[in-house]
């Protein structure tokens, strides 16, 4: 077993990276803010994969996120001084490729660490004969062991392809702790601490519901997990760094992305009913309390395929008889594009007010995306059009963009494979190749049974009010379909919000759900419910014309819309 840290019994991780386009000095301000044994970075998301995808078809040497590749070239002899390991997904597509344009970066700054990578994610060749179809990009969700045994081999930069984001906090853990694979609960808290970290400051005040409350929020710093061996971990950040960590910023990115009580990985299985979050002192958050189950036998494979080509055409409506306008505007347009697009949708954003000050408020958007396997249909045959209507068409006639091209657009979707099916391998700094075996003890996924909800308030006195008067909330995507997160602080405000926030309530709160499926999970520990809006995203962020994509202000959405609350919570 390789020691990561000093202290055998402690280990610091530090993010520098929530996703592929982040902050770019984060790297620097991690290593010179304080103390960290582990610097992690997160660039993937299911967008990424089919952005590098992309790179990919274009040169088969790219794939992979290259400002890791800059960041590294600028901090790794501050890293090497101050005997940091880096540990990140970057490698994407290509975490071999990386590996050696990271040896040669090492090699131009006289500098000789020990490079490792973790591959065997991708599956696009065998994607057939796995049931995964024709696909541009195929790539499993590798669990921790091969991040592990790289630094176990000494490795002081491991980069991956396709891991979980919480395997760069729980791989350095094992590795360190010298866990075993059914240290269930162990794994579970790291993977809850890599969950927290995954994302960068929305753990220490970025999108944050309440940030009203944070004193200084301009430039928050990035997030460190302190873990032990049991698992347990306390959530922190360098001492002198903007934003804040409170029981708050961390439920907050435990409601993230989620989908129930289970939350499955490839090495465990993650009870989220279990955690429990106490306040250890300034900016400082603990978490233990969690339970790990064994992993389900089957891991999960990131799909994206290119659908066809998109393009659209925003008109601005302004003053009166906007519905008139709208609809001579759809007429005309469909009646003189030449080829009809497989796909026409329109939407008119009402951001117009009567007898509005400004010209602005008084005008609303009328939004026409189109979509179609022919690059032609979409293109100039579809936005010259949208501007030959400019001296035909309605009073006041705009559009917020010149014509253009249609740009292609991917679908992302998730497939699943035999744990057994997946050549996990990490490559160590020598060049050794070790294969990493499927889980042993595996435990289907099953759903959870809702907990017993507490008992409601007595009636009284209420007050129509915003949700998010008293409730907190946090949105995200998963493919085509929205997570909403919503808690709250006080036991009094949970007897209440359990009752009164159900299924029926969130789909007449947000009408745009009301014929979608959704799913409910109760999280008492985190006084949290969560919602699952099943499709609300159609095809995923790439596809659809959402007005808000990938669900990130779906939350707040939600907390401004006007609830009874008791006065009495208040």
């Amino acid at each position: 077993m390789t020691s990561l840290a000093a202290d055998p019994e402690l280990l610091r991780i530090g993010n520098c990276s929530g996703f592929y386009g982040d902050r770019a000095v984060a790297m620097r301000e991690m290593l010179e803010g304080g103390d960290l044994d582990v610097l992690t970075g997160d660039y993937l998301a299911e967008l990424t994969m089919l952005i590098l995808g992309r790179d990919r078809m274009k040169d088969p040497a790219r794939g992979y996120a290259k400002t890791f590749l800059r960041q590294v070239e600028e901090c790794l002899g501050l890293a090497i001084d101050k005997n940091v390991k880096l540990v990140a997904n970057a490698g994407g597509l290509n975490p071999a490729g990386l590996a050696e344009q990271l040896r040669a970066v090492a090699a131009k700054l006289g500098l000789e660490p020990k490079i490792a990578y973790v591959t065997g994610d991708d599956l696009l060749d065998r994607a057939a004969e796995l049931g995964l179809g024709t696909p541009l990009t195929a790539n499993a969700y590798l669990g921790a062991w091969g991040i592990a045994e790289c630094l176990q081999a000494g490795a002081d930069i491991v980069v991956t392809g396709r891991v979980t984001d919480a395997a760069l906090v729980a791989g350095p853990a094992a590795a360190h702790f010298g866990w075993a694979a059914d240290d269930h609960d162990a794994l579970a808290g790291a993977v809850v601490a890599g969950h927290v970290i995954e994302c960068g400051t929305q753990a220490t005040g970025g999108n944050f519901a309440f940030f009203t409350e944070i004193q200084d929020l301009d430039r928050p710093g990035f997030p460190i997990a302190e873990l032990r061996r049991d698992g347990s971990s306390v959530i922190t950040k360098h001492a002198g760094t903007g934003g804040a960590v409170t029981v708050d910023t961390v439920a907050a990115q435990l409601v993230y992305e989620i989908q129930g009580a289970r939350y499955a990985g490839p090495d465990v299985t993650t009870r989220l009913d279990s955690i429990r979050l106490t306040q250890d002192g300034p900016d400082r958050v603990r978490i233990d309390g969690v339970v790990g189950e064994a992993p389900p036998p089957t891991t999960k494979v990131s799909l994206n395929t290119l659908d066809g080509f998109r393009n659209e055409m925003t008109f601005v409506l302004t003053g009166l008889d906007i519905e008139a306008k709208a609809e001579l505007t759809r007429r005309q347009l469909e009646s003189w594009l030449p080829t009809r697009p497989a796909e026409l949708e329109w939407s008119l954003a009402r951001l117009d007010r009567p007898d509005a000050d400004t010209e602005e408020r008084g005008s609303a958007l009328l939004r026409c995306v189109v979509r179609d396997p022919d690059p032609n249909k979409v293109g100039r045959a579809f936005s010259a059009v949208a501007v030959e209507l400019a001296l035909a068409s309605y009073p006041g006639f705009t559009l917020t963009s010149p014509p253009g091209n249609g740009a292609p657009y991917g679908v992302f979707t998730p497939g699943y494979v035999p744990a057994d099916a997946v050549r996990h391998t990490a490559v160590l700094p020598d060049g050794a190749v070790v294969r990493i075996g499927a889980p042993r003890a595996t435990r289907d996924l099953l759903e959870v049974a809702e907990p017993a909800l507490p008992e409601p308030l007595t009636p009284g006195d209420t007050k129509t009010l915003p949700l998010g008067t008293i409730a907190l909330a946090r949105s995200g995507d998963k493919g085509g379909n929205a997570n909403v997160g919503v808690w709250v602080r006080t036991e009094e405000q949970w007897r209440w919000l359990a009752h009164t926030l159900t299924v029926d309530a969130l789909r007449t709160l947000l009408p745009e759900t009301a014929e979608l499926p959704i799913t409910r999970t109760v999280l008492p520990n985190l006084r949290a419910l969560n919602f699952v809006v099943h499709g609300l995203l159609g095809k995923g962020v790439a596809y659809q014309a959402r007005f808000d994509p990938q669900a990130k202000g779906l939350g707040e959405w939600l907390r401004s819309r006007h609830v009874e609350i008791p006065t009495e919570l208040l």
